[in-house]
This record gives C-alpha cells, sequence and structure tokens, in this order.
C-alpha cells in the first residue's frame, strides 16, 4: 500500500520503519527534518509538503503529540482532508481527547473520508520491535481494513467501540500507568533507602504480588534493566510532558462525568510537580527522582 505517515518521533519513527519492512511504500513528513531524514535512510520517501504526502494515499497515519497538532494537520485552511482521496482511510495513532476525535471523524465523514483513532500501548520498545497494542474508536468496517497494516506495527489490534472509545481506553490505561510507575518507584526506593538490592528486590517482587509492567519491562531503577530509560539517564522512551498532558485529559474526563479517580488525581499533581523541576523531557520512570530520602 501506499502510506502517509505524519509524525516520526521516538515512537512514530520506528513504526513508520516497521511499514517499510513490511513492504509498504511509504511517505513521511514531520517539522523536525532529522527525524525524516533517519526514517528515509531506512527506505521512506519523503514529504515535501503535507499536500504532497497524501498524494496517491491509501492510508493516512498520524502520530502526533497533541490534539492541537492533529487539528493543525487536518482541519483548516491549510488542512489535508482537502488533499486526501476518498477511498483513503485515515488512521489517528495520537493520543488526544475524545471529543477531538469525533469532531475530526465529523469533519472527515462530511467530505467523504472516514477516521478511526487508534491511540498506542507499548511504548518505545513496542514501536521498534513491532509489538504495540493498539486501542481503536470507529466503525467496525473500517477498524479490519485498518489492521492488517496496524498488525505490521503492533501485536495487539483491539476494538473499543465508536469514534472516540479508543482515546477513552488509552486515557485509562496511561492513568493506570502512571499510578503503578509511581508505586514501583516508592518501592524500589523504600527497599533501597533500607539497604536492599534494587535489582534483587525487583526479583523478589516479579515473583509476588506486586508484580506489574513498570517492573517487568520497563524497570525504573538505573542499572536494574537492560534497553529501557532508566539504564541511559532516563533518555527517549515516553516523556514526562507526554504524561502530563495524558493525565490532564484523564483528570478532565473524570470531570466530564463527574467521577472520581483520587490515585489519578495525586499521580497528576506529582508528575506536574516533576515536570516543572526541569524533567519534562525525561522519560516518565526519572519520577524514582523525586522519592530519595532527604538527607
Amino acid at each position: 500500500m501506499q502510506i502517509a505517515f505524519f509524525g516520526v518521533g521516538n515512537m512514530g519513527g520506528p513504526m513508520a520503519i516497521n511499514l517499510v519492512r513490511a513492504g509498504h511504500q511509504v511517505r513521511v513528513y514531520d517539522l523536525a527534518q532529522p527525524l525524516v531524514e533517519a526514517v528515509v535512510a531506512e527506505g521512506a520517501e519523503a514529504g515535501g509538503t503535507p499536500a504532497e504526502t497524501v498524494a496517491g494515499a491509501d492510508i493516512v497515519i498520524s502520530m502526533l503529540p497533541s490534539a492541537a497538532a492533529v487539528n493543525g494537520l487536518y482541519l483548516g485552511e491549510q488542512g489535508v482532508l482537502k488533499a486526501i482521496a476518498p477511498s483513503a482511510l485515515i488512521i489517528d495513532c495520537s493520543t488526544i481527547d475524545a471529543a477531538t476525535a469525533k469532531h475530526l471523524a465529523g469533519e472527515a465523514a462530511a467530505v467523504g473520508l472516514t477516521v478511526i483513532d487508534a491511540p498506542v500501548s507499548g511504548g518505545v520498545g513496542g514501536a521498534r520491535g513491532g509489538t504495540l497494542t493498539f486501542i481503536c474508536g470507529g466503525e467496525t468496517d473500517a477498524v479490519e481494513r485498518a489492521r492488517p497494516v496496524l498488525m505490521n506495527m503492533g501485536r495487539n489490534v483491539f476494538h473499543a467501540g465508536a469514534v472516540g472509545a479508543g482515546q477513552i481506553a488509552k486515557i485509562c490505561n496511561n492513568m493506570l500507568l502512571a499510578i503503578h510507575m509511581i508505586g514501583t518507584c516508592e518501592a524500589l526506593q523504600l527497599g533501597a533507602d533500607n539497604g536492599l538490592d534494587p535489582k534483587v528486590l525487583s526479583d523478589i517482587m516479579l515473583a509476588s504480588s506486586g508484580r506489574n509492567w513498570s517492573l517487568e519491562v520497563y524497570n525504573p531503577w538505573p542499572g536494574a534493566m537492560e534497553n529501557v530509560p532508566s539504564a541511559n539517564q532516563y533518555q527517549g522512551g515516553f516523556a514526562v510532558d507526554l504524561m502530563n498532558k495524558d493525565l490532564s485529559l484523564a483528570m478532565e474526563t473524570v470531570l466530564a462525568v463527574k467521577g472520581r479517580a483520587p490515585m489519578g488525581a495525586l499521580a497528576k499533581n506529582l508528575y506536574g510537580i516533576h515536570g516543572a523541576q526541569g524533567n519534562g523531557r525525561l522519560d516518565f520512570s526519572s519520577i524514582l527522582s523525586m522519592l530519595r530520602a532527604q538527607e
């Protein structure tokens, strides 16, 4: 297939490369030219403008950092909706609010286009390894049409419901991720403060009831696990700024239904403080540094 791919950063870059390796013709666009060049070096083509990028595309995929970026790409006078062929399918893999996802789908439908929201879970490691989970919202036929392409980048494709449902499910997941990452950091730091080896403690908890994804796949303690951000001074991975964005979306969603999420609210507060202390570009597992025992 001819695939247009927008946003080739830490997540989007490896995803686009996996599509190239699967045999698709991939044309990429990003505001950061070095990111484009890295994917072109793997066999993709660079799009000169957004409109040129979508020309002839069967599938249009976006992996962008915010709702504003999604709206800027697709809508308005310069939006690419006007340049996408009616036969193409739009797959937005960004994590944004459900209202924006629904609005985009409505605007697309007005010009004969179909959109599904398909935010991802699995982190940079999943993007590189092609093991991501895609959480989709949209019509069943559209999700099934997208499935073969998504499986070139991931291991699981879930259909959460109508347009916007993928975003709700992703926000719920990331709120839980923030909570168990903080809990994992607290437990490891408490053990270290009392003389335990964090690697040994990790092994104990992995074989016990404290086992969780943050501990098993993304250990936040430096030296406890290879090939994760904590082994690289918390560079790469999922930025604190992005986690703060997702937690804000979660709290807005809670308020919209007059719900209660006290642990989610606390996680948002802690990540907000951590980001404000100059750590916004570090991986979210760097929140371990907030928990050091005071001298």
